[in-house]
């Protein structure tokens, strides 16, 4: 079968619900910051973590948003080098911010 003739099935709808599902854990994370900094006093550097993991989860929610996007097309482009990269970076950004919550 050629490349032209290729029946991509539910793969498409699968990546999509596959980023739908990661955006979820995003939002969690993010509140779940959002609740740690209240309840443990809000520190100066607290605000500080919490407005950047809020950032960054932004980040990933115009990533997810773009990438749901795009699959819903009948042949959808791969995902870019750059898009990748900063999802890659938000994820790793809240991770980051959520441990300096914690310290």
């Amino acid at each position: 079968m050629t490349a032209e003739g290729r029946d991509p099935g539910l793969q498409p709808e699968r990546t999509r619900l596959a980023w739908r599902r990661t955006t979820l854990s995003c939002t969690v994370v993010a509140l779940l910051a959002v609740k740690q900094a209240l309840h443990s006093g809000a520190s100066p550097a607290g605000i500080v973590a919490v407005a950047l993991s809020a950032l960054a989860w932004l980040g990933f929610l115009l990533v997810a948003h773009r990438r749901v996007l795009g699959m819903g097309t009948a042949r959808p482009q791969p995902l870019s080098a750059l898009g990748a990269l900063t999802a890659g970076a938000c994820t790793v950004a809240l991770a980051v911010f959520a441990a300096a919550m914690l310290f």
